[in-house]
């Protein structure tokens, strides 16, 4: 089904642990399930499949990072929704990386949620993981440098193709996938609700 009023086709939604990107994707899914639009979450799938293979201790509740996967299965996942974004539409996709992967893809709204204040997002970790300050503070940190390491080897690439050559980063310009610069709304979960933020990504997508 197509959204006639809608100013883009897709869209996607970064960010990392605490910032609100899956609460955004439940919130639109709901919003705008009777229009056609899809959700999927990378997290969620990545999750699943990981404790299906046994890759993952599900006794425990935080999350796992990347290093638990080939760089096949990473890439033919991270490919899998490029491909959704340029050959389909409606789709609300969620992962740490679907606004790297949206690069150039048009159609495309990127949102990045971010959140100024590190311990209110360590705050959210503690809550949704059940753990305390400590274990949350150096699990963020543990699972970001590993992640980011796995994809910055994997996508040297892709981010010179994507985003330098575009015009977006010069090439002395460390590879940062949350780089504001290569998103189309940024979004500040310390400063704004759920609420405000939900509305400014329906406020983007609809035409006037």
């Amino acid at each position: 089904m197509t959204d006639h009023n809608s100013n883009y086709k897709n869209i996607t939604i970064s960010g990392l642990p605490g910032c609100g990107s899956t609460t955004l994707l439940n919130l639109l899914r709901e919003k705008l399930k009777f229009d056609g639009w899809k959700g999927f979450s990378g997290g969620e799938f990545m999750r699943a499949y990981a404790a299906e293979k046994g890759l993952l201790d599900t006794s425990k509740s935080v999350h796992h990072d990347a290093s638990v996967y080939s760089d096949d299965f990473d890439r033919k996942v991270d490919y899998g929704m490029r491909e959704k974004l340029q050959e389909e539409q409606n789709w609300i996709i969620e992962s740490w990386l679907s606004g790297f992967l949206a690069q150039g893809v048009p159609g495309t709204l990127k949102v990045l949620m971010m959140c100024s204040d590190d311990a209110v997002r360590i705050d959210r970790i503690v809550n949704r993981d059940q753990i305390n300050v400590e274990e949350a503070k150096k699990h963020i940190h543990e699972r970001k440098e590993k992640n980011v390491a796995k994809w910055t080897r994997m996508y040297s690439d892709e981010w010179k193709k994507w985003v330098v050559d575009a015009g977006h980063a010069t090439a002395n310009d460390p590879i940062d996938f949350w780089k504001p610069d290569i998103y189309d709304i940024v979004i500040d979960t310390f400063s704004m609700n759920q609420t405000q933020a939900l509305e400014t990504v329906l406020h983007a997508i609809k035409k006037d």
